[in-house]
């Protein structure tokens, strides 16, 4: 089967690894986003698709829209069979969709019809869920609210993070993608509908919805530094002389129940990691990052920043 392939991040990139890698496709294009500038030089950065297919030699586009009717000509040139869909960052136009004989499926990062949008995975996280996975669904012109063909749980352990899910996830929707086109190749398909009474959204994520809320029961605060690593990253306001600066924090532990203590107060070194209380418990952090500055252990921010006070 002839595959056309849209996708751009490092989730979508490790999709095609397994098309790529399997004998009963063909990748025949790559749609992904344009390139864009990153780092200090402003340098051009391409799409981790982009370099795979660099690498495998699969004929690029990357449109800045769908809607061009030279770009829909291009697409139609792949002659593909059926177009795979992971992560790619535009919504896809129904002339698209239609273009294949057996149309469009997506690869996405949550059991559908929860967490529709653009960061599911984060936002398992970040509510606190036990459990989450993959579902390969047939596409319509809505944001994830085709047809389910396949899916698969995978489950959420309290120290996951959102790194950790984003990497399980992708490899196991790489292997729950062939299964699904296999089923396409054999006519065995069986199209589930979603139940919308169940449905939920995950939102973009933005660097200013990381501020730690020390008032917060702890496994609150832990699931959103969790579900925010390693971006946007969770951080606090801390006072250095005549301003603040803002501190990311890496993900820890759950530490020990704390009575009458204010939260947000910082409680010293406890075997390496900083001790911070919070409205139940204290959290134990590794790792922290002051803005311009390097990464600090726990040690080592007790040092710099607080061991003459």
């Amino acid at each position: 089967m002839k595959v056309a392939f849209f996708g751009s991040p490092e989730f979508a990139a490790i999709i095609l690894q397994g098309l790529v890698n399997s004998d009963i496709v063909s990748v025949v294009g790559i749609v992904t986003q344009p390139d864009k500038q990153a780092g200090r030089g402003r340098k051009p950065r391409a799409t981790p698709v982009k370099e795979l297919a660099l690498k495998q030699n699969i004929p690029i586009l990357q449109p800045h829209t769908l809607k061009d009717e030279r770009v829909i000509d291009s697409i139609r040139s792949f002659e593909a069979d059926l177009f795979v869909v992971a992560a790619y960052g535009l919504i896809i136009p129904r002339d698209v969709l239609n273009i294949p004989r057996y149309g469009a499926i997506n690869v996405h990062g949550s059991l559908l019809p929860k967490y529709r949008g653009a960061a599911p995975i984060q936002w398992a996280v970040l509510n606190g869920e036990k459990v989450t996975g993959i579902t390969i669904m047939q596409m319509d012109e809505g944001l994830d609210t085709g047809h389910i063909i396949l899916q698969r749980s995978l489950a959420i352990g309290i120290y996951d993070t959102a790194q950790d899910l984003h990497n399980e996830l992708a490899h196991l929707g790489s292997r729950l993608l062939i299964e699904a086109i296999e089923k396409i190749r054999d006519h065995k398909v069986i199209l589930i509908p979603q139940d919308e009474s169940l449905s939920s959204y995950a939102p973009k994520l933005s660097k200013d919805m990381g501020e730690i809320d020390w008032n917060m029961p702890v496994l609150d605060v832990h699931n959103k530094i969790r579900g925010l690593y390693p971006w946007p990253m969770a951080f606090f306001n801390f006072q250095l002389k005549d301003r603040n600066i803002r501190v990311q924090v890496f993900p820890g532990k759950l530490g020990r129940e704390l009575c009458n203590i204010s939260p947000g107060s910082i409680l010293g070194i406890t075997d390496g990691y900083l001790e911070v209380a919070c409205k139940d418990r204290s959290y134990l952090i590794p790792k922290l990052k002051p803005e311009s500055s390097k990464i600090l252990s726990g040690p080592e921010f007790w040092c710099g920043y607080l061991g003459n006070r």
